[in-house]
């Protein structure tokens, strides 16, 4: 930045030839720094130390010093001596670098020099008017005789010490208030330790009671699993023999069964199923709490997955005036997962969507996650059924818990379902996230880890209806 001649000028400019010249500088730079705002320890370390300068170089042929504000980031006060070279020994500008932020001395040309600079306030701001002040402040003094000197010093002396007096008065109330302070802070640093060791103790009792209630849950935990995989296994035998009797009773080759006969036994066919399913899901449950149920995953044809599920639900009976609509075959990829797992999730949500559904449709969609670069599927199962009101929402998905309302009485179940999928979404590395309106209906998003499979893995899609199907 290039700065303009009247701002990058002299202040002013002194012949530095008698003792008296020496005197009258000293106080020209008390009254600069003065007219620059510096504080009164400021104005008397300028002026000595251009006096101590001053003595120093006196007697060199061509002697001057100048005021300027040199253009710079960090705004100064320099001073300037200026001398011919070779008439006097080096300078000695020890005493004058104590006192001021930077004291240099150049030579090498036919005048030597000594720049001494120190910083200007804050709050200096350099504006023509502000620069006028300062020369004014400059050319103010009139030569001063030794004796002159010594009472401005002596007057500048007195002044100091009347400063640092009044500073140790307020180091001294200050330090007074510290320790006030300090007795205060140690009282209550007392008291907080004692707190401390009280709060500490009751911390440690509490910790040592969580630590037994947590071994208790543990216990009652694995107690619970335990008891849930033994029943589960003692129930499958009886369940098998129920639902094997009754099939057999309703093969062709069986003795003929009256009409009646042959209703009783569907209806013990069918109980036993759901019995089957249920226990089944019982002790998956138990597995997966466990940690006993293992992931196999490999390439799954997602397109005869939806297909063979979309089959049973019809063929085990749906609501009346009820579509359940799947997604076209097109729309399915090959994925590496676990085929067992995943259907039982599906299962499981169809199975509740089409339970609490009195008409409209359950829509089963599948969409891959755009916004992850591919790495996430979705399975999405809405409905138009009751829906759930908010205040259960969070309780839904609480083992045996059941929504209350008509069409829960009259479809009781375990309160395992959305428990069961949750957990094995979970287990698949997914999350599961369910949103409902009362009378609109619900909507569940399984979200799971989108790995394709090889596109030879699929096997041929099974033929899947051009339009939505309704049971009658």
């Amino acid at each position: 930045m290039t700065v303009p001649a009247a701002r990058s000028a002299s202040l002013s400019a002194f012949d530095l030839a008698t003792a008296q010249d020496v005197f009258v500088l000293r106080r020209i730079g008390q009254s600069a720094a003065e007219a620059l705002g510096m504080d009164r320890q400021d104005q008397v370390r300028i002026a000595t130390a251009l006096s101590e300068l001053g003595r120093d170089r006196l007697g060199c042929t061509g002697l001057t010093v100048s005021f300027t504000l040199p253009p710079s980031p960090e705004p100064v006060l320099a001073v300037v001596f200026e001398w011919d070279s070779g008439t006097k020994a080096a300078p000695d500008l020890e005493p004058a670098a104590r006192l001021l932020n930077r004291v240099r001395h150049e030579s090498g040309g036919a005048r030597e020099r000594i720049v001494a600079e120190h910083p200007l306030p804050a709050d200096w701001s350099d504006t023509p008017a502000a620069r006028l002040g300062v020369r004014a402040a400059l050319r103010r003094h009139a030569p001063m005789t030794l004796a002159d000197d010594l009472r401005a010093q002596t007057r500048d002396l007195i002044a100091t010490l009347e400063e640092t007096r009044a500073q140790r008065e307020e180091l001294r109330r200050l330090n007074d208030e510290l320790e006030e302070t300090n007795r205060g802070v140690l009282a209550l640093y007392t008291e907080l330790s004692q707190e401390l060791e009280e709060t500490n103790s009751g911390v440690v009792a509490l910790h040592t009671e969580l630590e037994e209630k947590s071994h208790r849950l543990r216990e009652t935990s694995e107690a619970k699993t335990r008891f849930w995989t033994n029943i589960s296994h003692e129930l499958r035998t009886p369940v098998n023999a129920v639902v094997a009797l009754s099939r057999l009773l309703l093969a062709a080759g069986s003795a003929p069964l009256t009409e009646e006969q042959r209703r009783q036994v569907s209806l013990i066919d069918a109980s036993g199923q759901t019995l089957f399913s249920l226990v089944n899901d019982l002790l998956d449950m138990a597995k997966a709490e466990a940690g006993q149920l293992e992931i196999a995953a490999a390439p799954v044809d997602l397109r005869a997955l939806v297909g063979q599920l979309g089959a049973v639900m019809r063929s085990t009976g749906m609501p009346d005036g009820v579509v359940l609509v799947t997604p076209g075959p097109g729309t399915l990829p090959v994925a590496v997962t676990d085929e067992a797992l995943l259907t039982r999730i599906l299962r499981n949500l169809l199975s509740n969507a089409l339970k609490f559904t009195e008409k409209g449709e359950v829509r089963l969609e599948f969409a891959v996650d755009p916004e992850a670069a591919g790495a996430w599927m979705t399975f999405t199962v809405a409905d138009t059924g009751v829906g759930i009101p908010e205040s259960e929402l969070k309780r839904v998905f609480e083992e045996f818990y059941q929504v209350r309302g008509p069409l829960q009485r009259a479809h009781r179940g375990t309160g395992l379902g959305l428990p069961y999928a949750r957990a094995l979404t979970e287990l698949l590395g997914g999350t599961l996230r369910l949103s409902s309106t009362p009378g609109v209906g619900t909507r569940v998003e399984v979200r799971l880890p989108h790995r394709p499979g090889p596109a030879s893995a699929a096997p041929p899609a099974p033929p899947a209806p051009s339009a939505p199907e309704a049971d009658a």
